[in-house]
């Protein structure tokens, strides 16, 4: 999930890789709270000094680290919309956010399945939100959009929380569905089926 530009350094890349991957393995073992950075460096098979090069402590790696993810989605949604066609039976933001998820689902199962790690799924729920929002937004004016007395506020806290529910159960069911299979259910479901249908 780099989000870098390609002019970085691969040793950064590298070692950044590194230390995000040694801090979810310790955060399946600890609390957050017994993370040291002289733990996480030891995992990570780096020093102590090498951490500080790229964070100021825990605290701000996790902040990088989620600020990394929303980044990369916000763009993977973007450049789907960017290209996807008219169809109306179709959604091809959501496949290919639940395809990015099952592409790295060792990864996100842990960080939006851990309770210990809110702020992953916090962010990631904004971003749901105001996703959701523009997609209804830019329907509005169809007569198969959301019911009216429901506000758009109300649909993306629900659409958010239901798709990360859902997403966080099927990556801790090791994904018993396809990524296509299971958008096309969730496009069934409001608020996606009203955005869907007034595509």
């Amino acid at each position: 999930m780099t989000t870098k530009s390609s002019k970085m350094d691969p040793r950064v890349i590298r070692t950044r890789q590194l230390i995000r991957e040694a801090f979810l393995q310790l955060i399946q073992e600890y609390d957050l709270e017994k993370i040291t950075v002289n733990r996480l460096a030891e995992r990570a098979t780096i020093n102590r000094v090498t951490f500080y090069l790229h964070y100021r402590d825990i605290p701000d790696m996790l902040n990088q680290m989620a600020d990394n993810m929303t980044t990369h989605i916000r763009n993977l949604l973007e450049d789907v919309a960017d290209h996807s066609s008219s169809a109306k039976d179709e959604w091809p933001e959501l496949v290919k956010l639940i395809q990015h998820f099952a592409d790295h689902s060792a990864s996100y199962k842990i960080m939006l399945g851990s309770r210990r790690l809110p702020i992953f799924t916090e962010r990631l729920s904004v971003l749901m939100m105001d996703f959701i929002k523009s997609k209804i937004g830019n329907h509005n004016a169809s007569s198969k959009t959301i019911t009216p007395q429901i506000p758009n506020d109300i649909a993306a806290w629900y659409g958010s929380s239901a798709f990360l529910g859902t997403i966080v159960i099927w990556l801790r069911n090791d994904m018993p569905y396809t990524p296509a299979y299971l958008a096309k259910q969730l496009l069934l479901m409001a608020p996606f089926k009203s955005i869907a249908d007034s595509s």
